[in-house]
């Protein structure tokens, strides 16, 4: 049913459609009797008055017959306690039970709703959603549930919302254990042989730091050198011994990947990375230098901004969702939805498990829920539940009334008709 179509079926049932046709029916109960006395009135003068008569009197019978049993379901006629009337009211709470009892019967049970969900294709329906996402009535849906998103953002409190995220984003960094996680990265880099070029990169920062720091050694091996040294010049012929030592033994690092130093830098590497998987003290000092770098100031205020491009973010998807979806991210949105439709173990594997979800829901809360009506219907009031159905099929009522008053009629004009004849 269209939404369109629901609106009017919603205006059809108002109280204040209710109450006119309520009216009605009674006006032409009180017509009816109006018409009897004319019609009686005028019976002696002209025969045919006798017909008239005859409708009206059964009119009126019919329409008090049904006034009657309509007035009786929900209340006393004439506040009478006639017995069998005011029935919903003195019956309330089994409807309520009754009500629940067919909830769960034909709804809640997990054989029922296995079966109904049998034919869902809930996964094609996110797939073409998906692809499509502003076709018909899913583009309201979406531009629906982004104004829905953008409300519930604006009404929260932004700084108890920031904190709580920012408190949570926290909380589970704090909760990592980067060790293992090191350890393993640093393996697999080992055996992929990604670790080379940070070697390469170190030993050439090393030799660019020896030549901007040549004055520094050779100021201190001329400090430590004796007078003597000093004196014939042995100190800066050692200095350029020592400096040109290291300067060849970088060199030949960087050209020779079987270098002693170099495998035993390597060695280093993997007994590091075999330490942060295995060993506890190690693991304590990273998780100390991870709990260090959650309390710096510096590394607070990245998480704020953080959250804030991320609200920033979230806020313009909501707002102008078309934009959203337009960019990467509606090009990723579209290659699921055509996985959804196009894969079929996929498809299957997605609707099977929101099969099972459905059924673990009703077997698991199904009572809940049966329980929860019930126990909302027998906590309402009888006037509550009175008005509540009386408006929801009070119009429908009404017709009935006016239905027994015309029916009435005319069965009683066809037996006045008959003995007439006769």
């Amino acid at each position: 049913m269209s939404f369109f179509a629901r609106t009017r079926l919603d205006r059809l049932h108002t109280p204040q459609s209710y109450a006119g046709m309520r009216v009605t029916a009674t006006g032409l109960l009180l017509a009816m009797a109006a018409v009897y006395l004319a019609a009686r009135h005028f019976e002696p003068i002209h025969p045919a008055a006798g017909f008239v008569r005859a409708f009206a009197e059964a009119a009126m019978v019919g329409g008090l017959a049904d006034w009657f049993a309509v007035t009786a379901l929900f209340r006393h006629p004439l506040r009478l306690p006639i017995p069998h009337t005011a029935i919903i009211p003195r019956n309330k709470d089994r409807i309520g039970d009754t009500l629940a009892l067919f909830l769960r019967d034909n709804f809640l049970t997990p054989s029922v709703v296995a079966r109904r969900m049998r034919g869902v294709d809930v996964a094609g329906a996110a797939g073409r959603f998906l692809t499509a996402p502003t076709v018909g009535g899913e583009g309201r849906l979406r531009d629906g549930a982004s104004r829905l998103v953008a409300d519930i953002l604006g009404a929260l409190d932004q700084e108890r919302l920031g904190g709580m995220v920012k408190g949570a984003i926290v909380q589970r960094i704090a909760a990592i254990d980067f060790a293992p996680i090191l350890g393993q990265a640093l393996s697999a880099a080992i055996k992929e042989d990604r670790h080379v070029p940070l070697l390469d990169g170190a030993i050439r920062w090393a030799g660019r730091a020896l030549e901007a720091n040549e004055h520094l050694i050779r100021a201190m091996i001329h400090e430590r050198a004796g007078a003597v040294m000093r004196w014939t010049g042995l100190d800066e012929t050692l200095a350029n011994k020592i400096i040109d030592g290291l300067l060849r033994l970088l060199d030949e690092m960087s050209i020779d990947p079987a270098h002693p130093l170099r495998v035993r830098a390597e060695d280093g590497l993997n007994a590091l990375a075999d330490d942060l998987q295995s060993e506890e003290r190690l693991r304590r000092r990273v998780a100390d230098l991870r709990d260090a770098l959650l309390d710096n100031p510096a590394m607070r205020h990245w998480i704020d901004g953080l959250w804030e491009q991320a609200r920033a973010a979230l806020l313009g998807a909501v707002n102008d969702p078309g934009s959203a979806m337009s960019g990467r991210l509606g090009e990723m949105a579209k290659q699921l939805g055509e996985a959804l439709q196009q894969d079929e173990r996929l498809r299957l594997t997605i609707n099977r498990f929101v099969r099972r979800a459905a059924v673990g829901g009703a077997a698991r809360y199904g009572d809940g829920i049966v329980t929860l009506v019930s126990d909302t219907i027998r906590g309402w009031d009888a006037r509550t539940v009175t008005d509540r159905l009386e408006a929801a099929v009070g119009r429908d009522l009404q017709y009935i009334r006016v239905n027994g008053t015309l029916v009435g009629g005319l069965v009683g004009l066809t037996i006045h008709t008959l003995n007439h004849v006769g």
